[in-house]
């Protein structure tokens, strides 16, 4: 087994409070990083921390703001660097599920969804790519979804964002790696996560049957993903879009 050590990197990942943040965040803490964990939860956060903290002995910092509001991205940066001057990986994990037939679709849904989900991974990475070009480099990584590439019924908002999420990690690792930032998208499938407990038993269950490996995945399936594009092992991979999907068909 390849054991990947993060010592002393410093590693941001948005939404971590739950689902495949969560993940992200404790594959993360056994590899060694430094912590900044981001969230709405500041309560959520902080317990994460010390979970963290106390089972891996590593720093972790909770680090509350909505991703979705330029200023708010903003601010939450200046707050990461009065706490490092340093920035190695980005995880851009954020992002919410508000499915609709395109009939029923809502500009407020429009707006959200695209908030959250893709105006997000421009903001964060934007200061991010600064940070990391002052020490040399870096990796960030973007969490799209197999909607993004292959769409759904009554997915149009969601795939929409998630697509464009693919886009932008093609551009920016194009723009940056003559920096050394390298950029990369997983694209997940069918994971088990609270957003996809939403769904009705009937709709989990046809889900599940579209899965050629015939399982869901599982978050911790798309964190190690993710560790390895953070780590050294990918050190010369950029401008990729791994599917961590199963064989899913849809």
């Amino acid at each position: 087994m390849i054991e990947i050590n993060l010592t002393d990197k410093h590693v941001l990942i948005t939404g971590a409070s739950r689902g495949i943040g969560a993940a992200c965040a404790k594959s993360f803490a056994a590899a060694g990083a430094i912590l900044y964990l981001n969230g709405r939860d500041s309560d959520k956060l902080n317990a994460l921390c010390a979970e963290l903290s106390e089972e891996y002995g590593v720093n972790c910092h909770a680090l509350p703001f909505d991703v979705s509001k330029a200023d708010d991205v903003k601010q939450g940066f200046q707050q990461l660097f009065k706490l490092t001057k340093k920035l190695d990986v980005l995880v851009n994990n954020a992002g919410i599920l508000d499915d609709a037939l395109v009939g029923m679709v809502t500009p407020q849904q429009v707006e959200n969804t695209f908030a959250t989900n893709t105006h997000s991974v421009i903001y964060c990475s934007q200061y991010a790519a600064r940070l990391m070009q002052r020490s040399g480099g870096g990796s960030i990584v973007n969490v799209a979804s197999i909607i993004g590439r292959v769409g759904n019924v009554g997915q149009a908002v969601y795939g929409g964002s998630k697509a464009a999420v693919i886009g932008i990690t093609l551009s920016l690792s194009k723009e940056l790696a003559a920096t050394n930032v390298r950029v990369n998208a997983v694209a997940p499938g069918f994971i088990d996560t609270d957003m996809t407990k939403q769904l009705t038993p009937e709709k989990y269950q046809e889900r599940v049957n579209s899965i050629a490996m015939g399982r869901v995945g599982t978050a911790s399936n798309v964190a190690d993903t993710v560790l390895f594009l953070a780590s050294d092992l990918s050190v010369y991979v950029t401008g990729q879009v791994i599917g961590v999907d199963g064989g899913m068909l849809i």
